[in-house]
């Protein structure tokens, strides 16, 4: 494992720095057009209902929800690169499948939702031109020590949640919850994985409690039991990330692990997240929504998705 950081960091200090865990080991043409490239799904959110809850995976970590009406965008990234910004433009990785959405066929959001600041989830890029699209109308929920990478943009407000701390914002219900991770963006960085827990870069989930249901989106997160806490919750669905395990399994967690720790608190659904975006382990580009497929019915969590594009409503 310390040979392939040793090759990962030699090979490209800004890729690197822009995407944590790509294995030098990975070439893009190891996956073949059509399989990883194509996308087989399109939501069409102007069908959603406002009396529905209706959740569609636009790709990597990017969660499009209609939450009753209330419009939520987990960590938004929907551009073909991630990475370091620098002069207009992302030093980094390209996506292998494309967003199911584009910025401009996103309806406006009311809130979007921050995991932690890796360059992956929390894109510069993206959370400009959604800011400036709709300049001072969004409010942004994001983690301890985050705020500084994009409270430069125009948004409407700025919450910060720590862990186990509460806020209401546009009259929904959210709750910071800590997981397992790490939270620097660069690696010189504080973070609350170093000890650093007062003045370290932070990482978060998040339960999210509207109209008497409850949506949990796990952000990035290895095998833990820190979500049991909330068991008692009567989780209705679960966004879980089940890639880039292979061989950064103390940063992520597989598919099964995802799906113990879904059913452990008593979700009553499961949606994937963080796969078949970008290449970030060395696990084969459809194993993690096949292993998925594979071991659900050994949970008493039912699989509400497991493609890019799908969308499941209750």
């Amino acid at each position: 494992m310390k040979t392939d950081r040793r090759k990962f960091l030699k090979n490209g200090l800004l890729t690197a720095i822009g995407t944590l865990f790509i294995p030098a080991a990975f070439k893009e043409n190891d996956i073949k057009a059509g399989s990883a490239y194509s996308l087989n799904y399109k939501p069409n959110p102007n069908e959603w209902k406002d009396n529905e809850i209706s959740i569609s995976w636009i790709g990597h970590s990017t969660v499009l929800i209609n939450f009753y009406g209330k419009w939520i965008i987990t960590d938004p990234v929907l551009f073909n690169r991630v990475g370091v910004y620098l002069m207009g433009t992302s030093i980094g990785p390209t996506r292998l499948t494309p967003p199911a959405l584009t910025i401009d066929e996103i309806p406006k959001p009311d809130i979007v939702l921050l995991s932690h600041a890796h360059m992956d989830h929390c894109d510069y890029p993206t959370l400009k031109a959604i800011s400036k699209k709709y300049p001072d109308q969004i409010d942004i929920i994001t983690a301890y020590l985050t705020k500084d990478v994009f409270e430069d943009l125009p948004w409407k407000s700025i919450t910060v949640l720590d862990w186990e701390e509460e806020a209401v914002v546009n009259d929904i219900h959210f709750k910071a919850l800590e997981v397992k991770h790490f939270g620097w963006r660069f690696p010189w960085e504080k973070d609350r994985s170093r000890g650093f827990m007062k003045d370290g870069r932070s990482y978060n989930a998040y339960l999210i409690n509207y109209n008497n249901k409850k949506i949990l989106f796990g952000g990035d997160t290895a095998d833990t039991d820190k979500l049991n806490r909330i068991k008692n919750e009567s989780v209705d669905i679960a966004l879980m990330p089940i890639g880039a395990y292979n061989p950064w399994k103390r940063a992520h967690c597989n598919p099964e692990e995802a799906l113990r720790m879904a059913d452990d608190i008593n979700a009553k659904f499961f949606i994937p997240m963080h796969c078949k975006t970008f290449q970030q382990g060395k696990e084969p580009f459809h194993e993690p929504t096949n292993w998925l497929k594979k071991s659900v019915v050994n949970y008493n969590v039912k699989l509400g998705l497991d493609e890019i594009g799908q969308t499941f409503t209750i």
